[in-house]
């Protein structure tokens, strides 16, 4: 006999830092698309307590909402979680440590997972082992649900279908604009960096035994750059960005399955205002760089970042004045063709279009945002998803083709054509 699902979704780890915001945007799209839910973790006072201030935050009481006890020390309790509900907002991290056996408790148990991790250790490893057996199941497994990868995958489809034409590459680049208050991260993301950072051996054989075949190669090449430039298309100072294994992983999926006829060449940059600010963002990369690859460095940096990180990180996170005062920013210039051409070699690119997503504070506001509407289509657009039969896979491969664009924009996060 199936199991009778109680809830349309449950947000676990509602009461880390993440998981709060998260249930204040569940809370109110809710209201909106009318489904049911609830949220999960291991202490039934601090859950209650994350359900008194989320009504105090969205001036709505939600504080009847049910609690379902679940922790990652016990397999069990994940499993009678994930019974319960369609769809599993993971907000436990570093998944690094704890995502794997809540994702092998939602296979078991028939939920779909949605985690909003940058870990691509992780995310690889996930697909490597349950892309089976999460088919076997029929339910969904998509990492980097969150600003890690939401804006680059919806802005690179948005992108394409603007072009009308044949694309040969793609820069994108990625910049926060704090308030007049500041802005820092929390802690709990500084830690899944460094963990990224010191396990980047382990995703290499990951991704090698995850795809033995290289990708298909563009017959286009991005213009050279020095490792620190600026940008005269964006007139901002930029610097590579560290990872883009989801877009690559989407890029995959959508050649194998016919959706994309040739591979473009992508590349994500970090753009700041001035020189001076390049400057700081340098130091603070090769600080944590170097002392993430070393046990003594994780400590101290989990103990005083705000004396090793320059203030940018911070035990608690952002201040809500903080995350209201923030916005972001991603700019995607795209070279290519009017029409389509069967040789690219030694073709230069006759046409360019540059595209904005303009958005709330990343990490804590356009997190939840994204989250909460990837699950959504989960759950109301299933016709609309090209992989029909469940899976482990980027938010790309998903999403394309379904209403997610659209829904964003909505929500504050807007996408747009300026040339």
């Amino acid at each position: 006999m199936a199991t009778e699902r109680r809830y349309d979704i449950v947000v676990f780890g509602a009461t880390g830092f993440t998981g709060q915001y998260t249930v204040d945007e569940v809370a109110r799209v809710a209201a909106e698309e009318y489904f049911t839910w609830a949220i999960a973790g291991r202490n039934m006072s601090k859950l209650q307590k994350v359900l008194s201030d989320s009504s105090k935050r969205i001036a709505c009481n939600i504080e009847e909402t049910p609690i379902l006890i679940a922790d990652t020390s016990s397999y069990q309790s994940l499993v009678e979680m994930a019974q319960q509900a369609k769809v599993i907002l993971n907000c436990v991290g570093p998944y690094h440590f704890y995502g794997e056996e809540v994702v092998k408790a939602c296979i078991e148990g028939g939920a779909s997972h949605l985690d909003i991790s940058g870990e691509p250790q992780y995310l690889e490893k996930m697909q490597l082992l349950y892309n089976g057996t999460a088919k076997e199941k029929g339910v969904y497994i998509i990492g980097s649900t969150g600003s890690e990868s939401i804006p680059s995958e919806m802005g690179l489809y948005y992108t394409r279908k603007q072009f009308n034409g044949e694309v040969a590459s793609i820069e994108s680049f990625f910049g926060v604009h704090p308030g007049p208050k500041g802005h820092v991260f929390n802690t709990g993301t500084m830690e899944s960096i460094s963990h990224v950072l010191t396990n980047m051996k382990e995703a290499k054989t990951l991704r090698q035994s995850l795809f033995p075949e290289p990708m298909p190669e563009s017959d286009y090449h991005l213009p050279r750059r020095f490792p620190v430039f600026f940008s005269k298309e964006i007139n901002k100072w930029c610097i590579p960005f560290m990872d883009d294994s989801a877009t690559t992983r989407t890029m995959r999926d959508l050649l194998t399955t016919n959706r994309l006829d040739k591979p473009f060449k992508y590349k994500a940059y970090i753009s700041v205002d001035s020189f001076l600010h390049l400057i700081g963002v340098l130091l603070l990369l090769i600080v944590f760089g170097i002392m993430s690859q070393f046990s003594l460095g994780r400590s101290l940096l989990m103990k005083f970042p705000h004396i090793f990180l320059f203030g940018m990180f911070k035990k608690g996170g952002p201040s809500k004045e903080q995350i209201e005062g923030t916005t972001f920013s991603m700019t995607f210039v795209a070279h290519g063709y009017k029409e389509t051409i069967k040789d690219r070699v030694n073709k230069k690119p006759d046409k360019t279009i540059i595209t904005k997503l303009v958005g709330p504070e990343p990490a804590y506001a356009l997190t939840p945002i994204c989250m909460v509407q990837c699950a959504v289509i989960l759950l109301k657009e299933k016709d609309r998803i090209f992989h029909k039969d469940g899976g482990v896979y980027p938010p790309g491969a998903i999403y394309e083709g379904t209403t997610l664009v659209d829904r964003l924009q909505k929500h504050n996060i807007l996408f747009s054509t300026i040339e």
